[in-house]
């Protein structure tokens, strides 16, 4: 279904900012309450009664779907230092560790994000994870664990962004590898549908062994190196270029790239969850989690109906 972009206005979102240190590089919105697939389902809302847990309710026009934000923090210790003292109750039981434990978990474990969910802030429910630029351009440019550059591979609303030449560069590089990635795993013809949701702005020629080999060595590092773990047998130690060669001339060229963004893809969101059970509590977990599963189960309905 196509995306509709709902009418909440950057005023809106900045207004969510200001409860916030100021010190972002950049942020941004994404997921259904900024966007919504059109459908028998785009007004459904979630509402937070006083004492209780989220819960659907399609009767409010002023309760609309949970905000969800990424902040990007140069300096994570000393943001989180300040968030602390602004926003005390938005943190688990590690907010009595200090901002260096709560930095040194969002660094070292899962995918170097630190999330805190269902918050209720400026009238409106919102999850917001905080990353470190430094890492956010390496998974960007070399698609470490593609957490959060993956999200970036997708519609978000920039609300606030500085002039940090770097990252803005980084952003640029992970679109322009989707692309290239997308491309090697379309067919050799595809419907109209396909080349603007998956290969946007590509320019693009018949899919030669030689013109995969080049779009294959153009991926980020860390695909390369799964795709080499993919196909290399053991003992045999190739180097990424003459695996990447092989599979240039491989039929299954597509599959194999799957295969290695699987690699890096399924780690990283799982180790992901188990940290969000000491980063968000464990009641606010199995509270998230259940409107998860709901709005899984919701999709799943529609599709089979």
């Amino acid at each position: 279904m196509a995306l509709q972009a709902l009418q909440s206005s950057g005023v809106a979102f900045r207004k969510i900012l200001s409860h916030f240190p100021e010190e972002l590089s950049l942020a941004f919105a994404y997921g259904s309450g900024v966007y919504r697939q059109v459908g028998p389902s785009s007004d459904q809302k979630v509402s937070l009664a006083p004492g209780q847990a989220p819960r659907r309710d399609s009767a409010s026009s002023h309760e609309n779907a949970m905000l969800d934000f990424v902040f990007t923090v140069d300096d994570p210790v000393a943001w989180h230092s300040k968030n602390l003292k602004k926003n005390w109750n938005h943190y688990s039981f590690l907010k009595v560790l200090g901002p260096k434990i709560i930095t040194t978990v969002q660094n070292n474990y899962g995918a170097g994000v630190y999330y805190n969910p269902l918050i209720m802030c400026d009238g409106r429910l919102i999850k917001y994870g905080v990353i470190s630029t430094s890492i956010l351009i390496e998974d960007l440019l070399n698609w470490n664990n593609l957490y959060i550059a993956g999200r970036l591979q997708k519609p978000v609303k920039i609300i606030a962004m500085n002039e940090n030449v770097a990252l803005r560069s980084a952003l640029d590089k992970n679109l322009k590898s989707a692309v290239t990635t997308a491309f090697l795993m379309l067919p050799e013809s595809f419907s109209e549908e396909d080349l603007f949701i998956e290969i946007a702005g590509l320019s693009y020629s018949d899919k030669s062994p030689e013109g995969q080999f080049t779009q294959l060595m153009t991926l980020p590092k860390t695909l390369q190196q799964q795709i080499n773990h993919v196909m290399d047998p053991p003992g045999k130690n190739r180097d990424v270029e003459e695996t990447l060669l092989q599979v240039a001339h491989d039929p299954d060229c597509g599959e194999v790239v799957r295969r290695g963004l699987s690699a890096i893809v399924r780690p990283s969101s799982m180790k992901q969850s188990t940290k969000g059970i000491f980063t968000a509590g464990m009641k606010k977990t199995v509270v998230y989690s259940s409107l998860k599963l709901h709005k899984m189960w919701k999709g799943w309905l529609r599709k089979t109906s």
